[in-house]
């Protein structure tokens, strides 16, 4: 219930009626899958609300926001859920030694990992 109200109350474009749901599936599909090879995000090709999302970077960025306006349990609860999946994330990809010339947010470490390519490869 509250993060419905984050995402209808929510001034950003990104965070929308059903955003969050999508951020975690689409975060979960990335970070999760089989195998053991390392993952590499890529870009949307696509600014708008539906490819934005092929970036699984920018799914990351609408779970953080939408975690930073919850109150205390509900974020609690959600943070649980994206903390399984920032530990595979952290752990199926690659750190970026030049992130900070290279990302649009590197102050924001999941964005601070290798990307490009064919995602996955």
């Amino acid at each position: 219930m509250a993060v419905h109200r984050v995402e209808r109350g929510s001034a950003d474009y990104y965070v929308y009626p059903g955003a969050t749901v999508r951020a975690l599936r689409r975060y979960r599909a990335f970070s999760l899958p089989s195998g053991r090879r390392p993952r590499y995000p890529q870009g949307a090709e696509c600014s708008c609300r539906g490819c934005s999302f092929d970036d699984v970077r920018h799914a990351r960025d609408v779970l953080d926001d939408v975690l930073r306006q919850l109150p205390a349990r509900a974020r609690e609860e959600l943070g649980r859920r994206v903390a399984v999946l920032d530990a595979a994330y952290a752990r199926r990809t690659l750190p970026d030694p030049f992130a900070d010339g290279r990302q649009w947010r590197p102050d924001r470490w999941w964005r601070r990992r290798l990307a490009g390519g064919r995602e996955g490869t």
